[in-house]
């Protein structure tokens, strides 16, 4: 059975920096296509971005050029690198691990930005 933990989220000021991880286990990580979604309060959870087992990588348009997702098959984890955060990015950020049929998604770690 997969697991997914995500870590990094926190209060942080308009403008500032965070790094998300998620980290995988019970599953054979190479096969599976990650991706970093986020839920506000009030509104549907929206993609934030994709990578899939061969690296490609989606952005929705309004992190493009702010934020980046990357992969190490070494250490079973995926990261998001967010740089520029606007109070709008406040949300609960969730990890989803996709192969197949299979799917799982984290617990969600929280991120506020204020202005």
């Amino acid at each position: 059975q997969g697991k997914l933990v995500e870590s990094g989220g926190g209060l942080v000021q308009a403008g500032e920096s965070l790094r998300l991880s998620c980290a995988a286990s019970g599953i054979t990580f190479t096969l599976y296509e990650f991706g970093w979604y986020r839920q506000a309060p009030g509104k549907q959870r929206e993609m934030v971005a994709r990578i899939s087992s061969d690296g490609s990588i989606n952005y929705t348009d309004s992190v493009n050029g702010r934020f980046t997702i990357s992969r190490d098959n070494g250490k079973n984890t995926v990261s998001l690198q967010m740089t520029s955060l606007k109070p709008v990015d406040t949300a609960v950020y969730l990890c989803n691990a996709q192969f197949k049929t299979l799917n799982y998604w984290g617990q969600g770690t929280q991120v506020t930005v204020s202005s």
